[in-house]
């Protein structure tokens, strides 16, 4: 797993690299999975970054899931023509997400709901723009983190969002990203499981004659096992970029690590350890160390971690002078990425094209 850049020289450190060619690896993976661009709905969380939208749109993948406003812009500005705001627009967001609706005519545009009162503010603001907002029904299938449960009360609030004018469904969206098991009998089980309350609301949709045009369903972990269902969108994200801790819980999915960071030492303050400028602000540190790989140091261990230093014990600590480039791959990398005002775009062995990570933000003109 070597990785490096022949301009390290030049990167000021803590830098956010993306490996083009490791990109193209992974889309070509996540094709041959989906079977046809048309199964694929990415989520642009991972990455936040136009110039891989546009990428993917070079191969045919149109469909786009999103989970902010400002990712769902920055998607259509870059050429997504079919964009899920896959988390409800309450509030505020409502109105921005019709907006976008307006702005964008040419884009076709869906959201979720799992609840009657959002779904009526968001009415309202589409009729007050003159549109219909197509919203697709967000299924909880086992996370408990948005969604209804499939039964009775889901198939009212789908007839609510076909009833209601200003709003048109869309459909039935299952996420179920609390299944990750290593072993991938176990993974396939369990998604098969979560999946009947899927299968239940279809055949309770029909029987109440209620269109359900089209579900999109699982993230990285179930991509695989979704792929395999009829008339399913596949919505993975982290494969685009894969991290460290997909790579271990996930042995069996083909990625590549087209995401790393590149850091400094900047104080060896003890023996047996270095200091490098890969803090909190620099990789994702929601979770237990290691919260970032070195290849390089199969045997260090995070010692301390604050906002600007990482300070790590290593049998190699002596061999690391100060001002020694480092290579790390982020456990987590969606926050990492949201870190990151750029990054550098590495072609052929070098580090190119600076890049704005355009959807860190949260609003961007609506």
């Amino acid at each position: 797993m070597d990785f490096a850049i022949a301009n390290a020289a030049a990167i000021p450190s803590p830098a956010l690299l993306i490996d083009l060619d490791a990109v193209a690896e992974n889309l070509r993976h996540m094709l041959a999975i989906a079977g046809a661009p048309e199964r694929l709905r990415p989520h642009v969380k991972t990455h936040k970054l136009a110039p891989l939208v546009a990428t993917q749109v070079a191969l045919g993948i149109t469909k786009f899931k999103c989970a902010t406003v400002a990712e769902a812009e920055m998607t259509a500005a870059a050429g997504g023509r079919d964009i899920l705001l896959a988390l409800p627009p309450v509030g505020p967001n409502a109105a921005r997400f019709v907006e976008l609706m307006r702005r964008f005519p040419a884009v076709k545009w869906l959201t979720l709901a799992d609840d009657a009162a959002a779904l009526a503010t968001l009415a309202d603001a589409a009729r007050a723009a003159g549109l219909t907002a197509e919203v697709m029904l967000d299924l909880d299938t086992g996370q408990h983190r948005t969604g209804i449960a499939p039964g009775p009360d889901a198939v009212a609030l789908y007839n609510t969002i076909c009833t209601t004018p200003g709003l048109a469904p869309g459909g039935l969206h299952a996420y179920d990203g609390h299944l990750h098991q290593t072993d991938v009998v176990e993974r396939t089980a369990t998604c098969d499981t979560a999946w009947l309350g899927v299968v239940e609301m279809q055949h309770a949709l029909a029987a109440a004659g209620l269109p359900v045009p089209r579900v999109v369903a699982g993230g990285t972990p179930t991509f695989p096992m979704h792929a395999r269902r009829d008339g399913v969108e596949c919505s993975p994200g982290t494969c685009v970029l894969w991290d460290a801790g997909y790579a271990k819980k996930l042995p069996d999915l083909p990625f590549r690590h087209a995401a790393w960071l590149l850091t400094r030492v900047i104080s060896r303050t003890s023996p047996g350890t270095i200091t490098l400028d890969l803090g909190h602000k620099a990789v994702a540190s929601e979770m237990p160390h290691p919260r970032v790989v070195f290849p390089a140091l199969p045997d260090a261990t995070a010692l301390m971690h604050s906002e600007e230093h990482l300070v790590l014990a290593t049998n190699r600590a002596a061999e690391l002078p100060v001002g020694t480039v480092l290579y790390g791959i982020p456990w987590h990398i969606c926050p990492t990425v949201a870190l990151y005002s750029e990054c550098h775009a590495v072609r052929d062995g070098s580090a190119g094209e600076i890049w704005p990570v355009t959807a860190r933000s949260r609003r961007l003109s609506v």
